[in-house]
C-alpha cells in the first residue's frame, strides 16, 4: 500500500469540529471556543481554524459572528460524513423507509480500478457488497461497494439486510473518518436494469465515492447508481468557502406533494 495522502490541516479540523458538533461535545447553543484556544488546542495557526470555522457556517452547524460570540447551532440541515455516507440514516431523516436488498457480498480480487483507488497490491483481496436501495419499497439505488479486507471483513457477520453497513462497521471500530465525492452521470447497464426496473441503458445519477481513515488510509470505493428522478445532489457554496455536498429527494417523488 502506498504512502497515504495527508488531507490539508483546515480540513481535518474542520471534520474534528463537525465531530464534536454530531457527537455533543459542543453542545446545541453552546458558545464555540475562542479562535485563540482552538489554535493553542490544535497547535496551530489562525488560518487553518479560520478556515474550518468558515466552512461550518456555510453549513449552518455555527451561527453568530461579527461582534457576537458564534454558537452551535445543531439543528442545521447539513450533512457529516456518516450521514451523507449511509442511505438509512439519509432516508430516516426525510420521514421515509429506508430498504435494502442483498444481492451479493463475496471476497475477492478486486478489479484494477478498485484496486488503484484503494492504493491495493496485487495480491489484495477486498469485501465487496451489492445492495438494491428502497425508499417506501420503490427500488433507487444500485450500491457497489468495496471495502479493504480489515475493514470489511465484520459485514460477514452483519445481516447485510438489517440498515446501514457503515453504522455498523463504525460501531465495530472501522474508522470511516471522511470521503472524496465524484459525481456524474451513467448508463444503466444490465443489473442496473433488472434491479431498478428501468431499461437498459437509460440515465442513471453516478456517486463515486473513496472513504478513508483518520490517518488517510483509503479504506472503501463504492458506486452509487440512483434512478434521477428519485434523488440528486445539492451543493452549498460561497464566494469564498467550499461547502459539503448534500442528497436530496427530487422534485416529484412519488408519494410527496408537488
Amino acid at each position: 500500500m502506498n504512502t497515504p495522502r495527508t488531507a490539508p490541516l483546515h480540513e481535518t479540523l474542520r471534520e474534528e469540529f463537525r465531530r464534536r458538533i454530531s457527537t455533543g461535545v459542543w453542545a446545541d447553543g453552546s458558545q464555540v471556543p475562542s479562535e485563540a484556544a482552538l489554535c493553542e488546542e490544535f497547535k496551530t495557526s489562525r488560518g487553518p481554524v479560520r478556515q474550518a470555522l468558515a466552512a461550518l457556517r456555510a453549513e449552518q452547524l455555527i451561527v453568530g459572528g461579527r461582534g457576537r460570540a458564534p454558537v452551535v447551532h445543531r439543528d442545521a440541515q447539513s450533512q457529516p460524513v456518516e450521514t451523507f455516507l449511509s442511505f438509512t440514516e439519509w432516508a430516516v431523516g426525510l420521514g421515509k423507509e429506508p430498504g435494502q436488498r442483498t444481492i451479493e457480498i463475496a471476497k475477492r480480487a478486486p478489479s484494477p480500478v478498485v484496486a488503484a483507488e484503494l492504493e491495493l497490491a496485487d495480491d489484495a483481496q477486498v469485501v465487496s457488497l451489492l445492495r438494491l436501495r428502497l425508499l417506501d419499497g420503490e427500488p433507487t439505488m444500485v450500491e457497489r461497494s468495496h471495502f479493504v479486507l480489515e475493514a470489511g471483513q465484520p459485514l460477514f457477520g452483519f445481516d447485510t439486510d438489517s440498515g446501514s453497513t457503515f453504522r455498523f462497521l463504525m460501531d465495530h471500530g472501522v474508522d470511516l473518518y471522511s470521503a472524496r465525492h465524484t459525481i456524474d452521470a451513467v448508463a444503466a447497464d444490465q443489473t442496473d436494469a433488472e434491479l431498478l426496473g428501468v431499461p437498459l441503458g437509460s440515465p442513471l445519477l453516478r456517486e463515486r465515492r473513496v472513504t478513508s481513515s483518520s490517518k488517510g488510509e483509503p479504506l472503501e470505493y463504492a458506486e452509487d447508481r440512483y434512478r434521477p428522478e428519485l434523488a440528486n445532489f445539492v451543493v452549498h457554496n460561497t464566494l469564498k468557502q467550499r461547502a459539503p455536498l448534500a442528497r436530496v429527494l427530487s422534485p416529484g417523488t412519488p408519494g410527496e406533494s408537488a
